[in-house]
């Protein structure tokens, strides 16, 4: 994947939109280190059920997480097509497993618009709002919701 730098306007914001599954999400650009393709995992004992394992990322230890099991939806089989968004949330760095990556998106704060009040409390967690983009829905996750601080957040 290619990408070229442009000069965002003020209120301008580059997002990394994905699929899982039929559906595409989108995280802020700043918050991606890299993307590189599928490593199978090493599992960790008594870790959540959306924790795939953990991979030498230069040797530094990543938590791999699929990220469709952690929303709630079908877990993920992974194969060698699937990829690994390395992205940081808080003082996290984890690795985000996705079907795809699709596209880089700049938008504006009035692109986003807010979750439906018909979603579940689950999805306005982790949503920071919907974009409605050349007829596609994309859902604008926010990284920190995933991953709470502490357990009193995750509760």
């Amino acid at each position: 994947m290619s990408y070229t730098v442009k000069n965002l306007n003020e209120g301008d914001r580059e997002l990394i939109a994905f699929r899982i599954g039929d559906q595409e999400f989108c995280v802020n650009i700043m918050s991606v280190r890299e993307i590189r393709g599928w490593t199978p995992a090493t599992a960790m004992p008594h870790s959540p059920g959306y924790m795939l394992g953990v991979i030498n990322l230069r040797g530094a230890v990543l938590p791999i997480i699929d990220l469709a099991a952690r929303l709630g939806m079908k877990p993920a089989d992974p194969t060698a097509r699937h990829v690994i968004i390395v992205a940081q949330a808080r003082r996290k760095v984890v690795g985000l497993l996705v079907d795809a990556v699709s596209d880089i998106l700049t938008v504006t704060d009035e692109t986003i618009q807010p979750t439906p009040e018909i979603s579940s409390e689950l999805e306005r967690q982790f949503a920071r709002g919907v974009l409605a983009i050349e007829k596609r829905m994309i859902c604008l996750i926010e990284l920190e919701s995933l991953f709470p601080e502490t357990e009193s957040e995750a509760a």
